[in-house]
């Protein structure tokens, strides 16, 4: 059944027309054309799908569109405008933490969302919050360097 569903997305208000069980990966990328967000296993298993909802990173591809409605939503299009996904963002620029870049911008929304909870979280919690996500081009080591910074910049009240 095709029913209206209202959100906001990346800071802006966002109406599509839609059945309300189509995955919310496929109404940001079809819908509104927002390409930031990939498709990598479409089951919630790898994490290249990563958004972030009202503060939370969820797997879009197996996020029903019912489930966002009147929610706020921040897609990799949307980092630039939050303090934080900014400076996650630029840390990972100069770190060089994405090879191929299919799997980062999931990446980056989930390492969002935890330094929005804890903006000093243990190796366990990275690990925890990175677990979800399979890369395969081997920057492990620079994306910690690249989260380490940023930890260290929230320490310092640096931001950009």
């Amino acid at each position: 059944m095709t029913s209206s569903t209202e959100f906001v997305l990346n800071g802006k208000n966002a109406a599509v027309h839609v059945s309300d069980q189509t995955p919310l990966l496929y109404v940001i990328r079809n819908d509104l054309d927002h390409k930031g967000t990939r498709f990598g296993c479409g089951t919630g298993n790898c994490g290249a799908c990563t958004v972030i909802v009202d503060g939370q990173a969820v797997q879009s591809c197996d996020t029903p569109l019912w489930s966002v409605a009147q929610k706020s939503v921040l897609t990799p299009e949307g980092l630039v405008t939050d303090p934080i996904g900014k400076m996650v963002q630029a840390a990972f620029i100069t770190e060089q933490a994405a090879q191929c870049g299919y799997c980062i911008n999931g990446i980056l929304m989930s390492v969002t969302a935890l330094l929005h909870k804890n903006a000093s979280p243990s190796r366990e919690d990275l690990n925890e919050s990175l677990n979800r996500h399979l890369c395969r081009c081997g920057t492990h080591i620079r994306i910690l360097r690249a989260i380490d910074r940023v930890i260290a910049q929230l320490k310092e009240g640096v931001s950009q």
